[in-house]
């Protein structure tokens, strides 16, 4: 059974070869391949999450070399947990965006694609499994140019916008990141996380409070502005709705989740929660993550296209992240979190889509009229994943409102339990006001436009027995569409009914996290 052990080096380094074998195969084969070892790579990390939960968390030493030469992978409980999450989604987004990748990318460059999702799984697993801040470093940046790849690739005017604007914005962020790692290896004379956080104490017992303060605020900054946190969310729009489906789940659901996970490992177990504590940055991360959550969703009601809306709410979702990181007590809901959101938002991107293939390839509201009459099995994803986001009781949205809600009741301070329950509520009606109206607006018959000839060819008016026409599609890619989405609306109603299970879990990779 120790041979197990291995298994978190192996996710990492299969994806980089994976990346390289995939440049010399067909689209179609790469395409195959990469799906087969995403089962692979799942199948390793359930056997790290059952390890983990028999017989707690382990430090596995590349080299053998002892810090602070060394190079770490540490696998606990929550890390195996947030490893499987981000695998299953990234399949899922895969096998249900696949029709779309295929219209959307020029067939000799998906091989392409798929080497660089591959690239990005090999970052996601490492920033999930690694104990060396600079190696986390390191993977931040395949991380960011591989999700530039993957937006890019697309190959129209505006993909091409929003990715340079998203490179822009992430090599700052990079930079900064950069920068506190720097200032940090000056301050302690150590990149493996545990001893920075023995250096860190005897720093801050010597009362030398500004720099670490200084250092973990640059840190912040950075991955904050990769991941979304407000005010630096204005990238969103253009990044997730212009992508290819598959893209945008994956950028959307698994990629600002891995920078918010690595921040989150730098707060636990390069700073020491104590110390986090005591640095005014928890209370600003607070309050960040509830304006985020506010202003996101009145973004979204704004939009006038449906991935713009779904990709403004990402913001409020992001903010409900980072509210929990600064909720004393809250960092298990924020983890929850990470999970419901990723299980939603790669539904909803799969989704809309379809949604817009059954009315004349337009994302606009007013052409999505009827819609989910026509594409009646994508009105049904959309739906799960809006009453998620909403929060109704049941989905797994749901469940996470109500943990932060208790972890906020469990504090003893009046003003953080009025002002939490005050931002849910205000958040969870504005959620309510867009993604309801939108799915009365795909359930309600009327003038839209309607596919009744090709997926991409647009038809202006229609009357409403038009409308109430479905739209079909061949049988095989229907199941290859159909599985991944039935399975990702399966986890959302599992998390929405037994999120104690999850809860469990993520308490436990808590208690192991150090």
């Amino acid at each position: 059974m120790d041979f197990i052990r291995n298994f978190p080096l192996f996710t990492i380094v299969l994806s980089l070869f994976s990346g390289v074998l995939c440049m010399t195969l067909g689209g179609r084969k790469a395409k195959n391949y990469t799906v087969c070892y995403e089962c692979v790579l799942i199948g390793l990390c359930a056997a790290v999450l059952w390890y983990t939960v028999q017989n707690g968390a382990f430090t596995y030493v590349m080299g053998e070399f002892p810090a602070p030469w060394g190079n770490e992978i540490r696998a606990g409980v929550l890390e195996a947990l947030l490893a499987l999450v981000f695998l299953l989604v990234l399949l899922c987004a895969v096998l249900g965006g696949w029709r779309f990748l295929r219209l959307d990318v020029e067939e000799s460059k998906i091989n392409l694609y798929f080497t660089l999702v591959n690239l990005l799984t090999a970052a996601l697993m490492a920033l999930a499994w690694t104990n060396d801040i600079f190696t986390g470093y390191v993977f931040l940046e395949i991380l960011t140019l591989s999700s530039c790849g993957i937006l890019i690739v697309r190959e129209i005017g505006r993909t091409t916008l929003a990715a340079v604007r998203y490179m822009i914005l992430n090599l700052m962020g990079s930079g900064l990141f950069l920068l506190g790692v720097v200032l940090l290896y000056s301050l302690t004379g150590h990149l493996l996380m545990v001893p920075m956080r023995g250096a860190i104490a005897e720093i801050m017992a010597e009362g030398n409070y500004a720099l670490i303060a200084f250092s973990t605020g640059v840190l912040t900054i950075g991955l904050g502005m990769k991941s979304g946190l407000f005010p630096f969310h204005f990238w969103m729009p253009d990044t997730y709705g212009t992508a290819t489906p598959s893209s945008a789940a994956i950028l959307a659901a698994l990629v600002s989740k891995a920078y918010i996970f690595l921040l989150f490992k730098i707060y636990w177990r390069v700073l020491g929660w104590e110390v986090y504590e005591a640095l005014p940055i928890r209370n600003l991360l607070f309050l960040l993550g509830i304006l985020g959550m506010i202003f996101g969703s009145v973004s979204a009601i704004r939009a006038n296209n449906i991935n713009r809306m779904v990709a403004f709410s990402s913001a409020a979702q992001i903010g409900y992240i980072y509210m929990g990181l600064g909720l004393p007590g809250g960092c298990a809901a924020a983890m929850f979190q990470i999970i419901v959101h990723a299980v939603t938002k790669s539904l909803l991107f799969l989704a809309t889509p379809r949604l817009a293939e059954v009315s004349g390839d337009s994302l606009l509201f007013e052409n999505l009229q009827g819609s989910g009459l026509r594409a009646r099995e994508a009105g049904i994803f959309f739906t799960v994943g809006s009453f998620s986001m909403v929060g109704i009781p049941v989905f797994a949205g749901f469940a996470a409102k109500l943990s932060f809600a208790v972890a906020a009741a469990q504090t003893a301070r009046p003003a953080i339990i009025f002002a939490t329950m005050v931002a849910l509520g205000i958040s969870s009606t504005l959620n309510a006001i867009y993604f309801i109206r939108t799915v009365i607006r795909v359930y309600t018959a009327g003038r839209g436009g309607a596919d009744i000839s090709a997926p991409r060819i647009y038809a202006v008016e229609h009357n409403d027995a038009a409308a109430l026409l479905p739209v079909s599609m061949p049988a095989v890619r229907r199941i290859t569409y159909l599985a991944p989405c039935l399975l990702l609306t399966a986890a959302n109603v599992f998390l929405g009914l037994f999120s104690w299970i999850v809860m469990d879990l993520i308490q436990r990779g808590l208690g192991m996290f150090a």
